[in-house]
């Protein structure tokens, strides 16, 4: 199964407003992938639209939650109604100051005909109330993976606001950009060598979401909800 589980949408206010659902899933089939995950900063509004397509691409209902540490944790939910229920638990949770379109950039809601249906107005990219371990433990009591999104970059990484990844981090995966970071993480961290990596894009533009590079295996994409 090639995959890309890391997509953000228009409601992103750093991702591109063409970054509509029908256009994310077109390029996703047009890259040859299986399975996609939409991935928009503390929030899953968009969520719905993307659940309404009509479409074979197999789609992954996610959201990228800041935690109080400033770290980036994906949720991945294969249940809208779960994603949603998450993101309801989370609302209280969110630091709510008004967005400014003309400098941190839209917060589009569309519909499934890619028609803008609303705008988010609460600026999105800002870290929440909860901790490391609340967010992952609550991802799980709402049947989620917790992923620790790109854990090496030098922004919103686990390894850049801690300095070193808790080696009893509760975590299901860990998201890196290539092959050799996973070689680098193994080395550094010896308890981490049994553990699932997955190569994301994190796009915030449509050309780059993934190409049909990266592919798990069955087991090991279902071991991701099973752990």
């Amino acid at each position: 199964m090639f995959y890309d589980l890391h997509i953000h949408s228009c409601l992103s206010p750093c991702a591109d407003d063409d970054m509509t659902p029908n256009n994310i899933v077109n390029m996703a089939m047009i890259k040859g992938l299986d399975v996609i995950a939409i991935c928009d900063h503390n929030s899953t509004l968009q969520l719905s639209a993307f659940a309404k397509l009509r479409t074979n691409m197999n789609i992954i209902y996610g959201i990228e939650v800041e935690t109080i540490e400033e770290v980036h944790v994906l949720g991945l939910f294969k249940s809208l109604n779960d994603a949603q229920e998450f993101d309801i638990w989370l609302e209280p949770n969110k630091l709510k100051t008004a967005n400014d379109p003309s400098y941190f950039g839209h917060q589009l809601i569309m519909d499934e005909n890619d028609q803008v249906i609303n705008e988010y107005k609460d600026l999105l990219i800002t870290s929440t109330f909860i901790d490391i371990d609340t967010c992952i433990d609550k991802i799980h009591e709402y049947h989620g993976a917790a992923v620790l999104a790109h854990v090496l970059d030098r922004k919103n990484s686990i390894i850049n606001q801690l300095g070193f990844i808790p080696p009893d981090i509760k975590a299901d995966a860990f998201e890196v950009k290539n092959v050799e970071q996973i070689s680098y993480l193994k080395k550094a961290y010896s308890y981490l060598t049994n553990k699932i990596f997955i190569i994301n894009s994190d796009a915030h533009r449509l050309i780059d979401i993934n190409e049909r590079e990266n592919a798990f295996d069955d087991i090991t994409f279902q071991k991701l909800w099973s752990q």
